[in-house]
């Protein structure tokens, strides 16, 4: 059962969408009316398409009956997948896979670092993804050669003739670890054969349904406080270590604000004085490190870092190092109708 895959509820009349797996073996379904509700995987059966053809059948010694109204046609709209395909026991064919009900305008490139510095995008490929459907791609991919591969950016527009809502166009990056990425072989949808996969849109929402709202609106209820940092000073955090206590010790990890400002201009608001420029993109990098791991420890869903364009050397180095974190689900560019490409989200596991 996969994102996307078309289900009914055995006690009840109900039928839906699958849009998430939840923990303690929940199922997250979307029914008709736009709802979304928990249920248990032993409550739920897959509708194949063999059995709704069947229903739909009616015999023809039976009286004629009125034809009741159609029910609203439910969507899949979650389900794009970049997916590794196993050729052989060391190379990999790369598949862009649409499990949604959208057709699904594409380009996928390769970002990687520039020989002078900063980041270079090389297309791949582009087309259009009907739904349910995959398009192979040209490139071969070598597991020996696993830590050299590049960052994948896929960017999309979402169709579908008729009334729907707008969706916001999909931009995502994707940087494989070879810690978590070949742990479990999984059955690729569309496909259907044994490879590797990751989800590139199991954080975005369609608009117009209660309780849900695009990146944009919420971004814009970011206050001007909010962009401030807040870190733990090593003087400050050595001294409560060696200060005695009466029980168990216990070091307090401030949750950190959810952008945080990268600039020289913040981070040293009386002047950088006599520090040199690597002095100053250590210290960035530093302050990135710092905040990272006070996100993490605070137990934070995502946190935004404000790198601006500049050269582009402090965004390369930054996502060369969450590709390489082990505690981070995916990254993406952030806030882009006020950063531009200037700031980074980070999605944390």
């Amino acid at each position: 059962m996969n994102i996307g895959d078309k289900v009914r509820l055995l006690r009840a009349k109900e039928q839906g969408v699958v849009s998430r797996f939840l923990p303690g073996d929940m199922i997250e379904i979307e029914i008709e009316d736009g709802f979304r509700i928990p249920v248990m995987r032993s409550e739920l059966v897959s509708v194949s398409p063999l059995e709704s053809e069947r229903l739909l059948k009616t015999n023809t010694y039976a009286p004629q009956k009125t034809a009741a109204p159609a029910a609203p046609v439910i969507l899949s709209n979650q389900g794009i997948y970049l997916g590794f395909l196993p050729v052989n026991d060391r190379e990999y064919t790369l598949h862009l896979i649409n499990n949604t009900d959208w057709e699904f305008a594409y380009a996928l490139g390769e970002e990687s670092a520039a020989p002078g510095g900063g980041v270079q995008f090389r297309g791949l490929h582009s087309g259009l993804l009907k739904p349910k459907s995959q398009q192979k791609m040209n490139d071969l991919y070598v597991h020996a050669q696993f830590e050299n591969w590049p960052t994948f950016v896929v960017q999309g527009l979402w169709f579908r003739a008729g009334k729907s809502s707008l969706r916001p166009p999909l931009i995502k990056r994707f940087k494989a670890r070879a810690t978590t990425f070949f742990k479990q072989k999984m059955t690729l949808p569309v496909l259907n054969l044994p490879g590797f996969q990751t989800q590139l849109d199991e954080d975005t929402t369609v608009p117009g349904k209660p309780g849900e709202g695009s990146s944009q609106q919420q971004a814009a209820s970011v206050t001007p406080a909010q962009l401030k940092m807040t870190t733990i000073r090593p003087d400050e955090l050595k001294a409560e270590m060696l200060k005695p206590k009466s029980g168990p010790m216990s070091v307090s990890i401030e949750r950190p604000a959810s952008i945080v400002d990268l600039h020289i201009e913040e981070l040293l608001p009386n002047g950088s004085g006599n520090r040199t420029p690597a002095d100053l993109l250590k210290l960035q990098l530093d302050t990135f490190e710092r905040s990272l791991e006070n996100a993490i420890a605070s137990g934070m869903s995502d946190v935004t870092f404000i790198h601006g364009i500049g050269s582009g050397a402090l965004r390369s180095e930054l996502h060369r190092r969450l590709g390489q974190h082990p505690n981070v689900k995916f990254f993406e560019d952030a806030q882009k109708q006020k950063f531009g490409y200037g700031a980074t989200k980070v999605t944390i596991k």
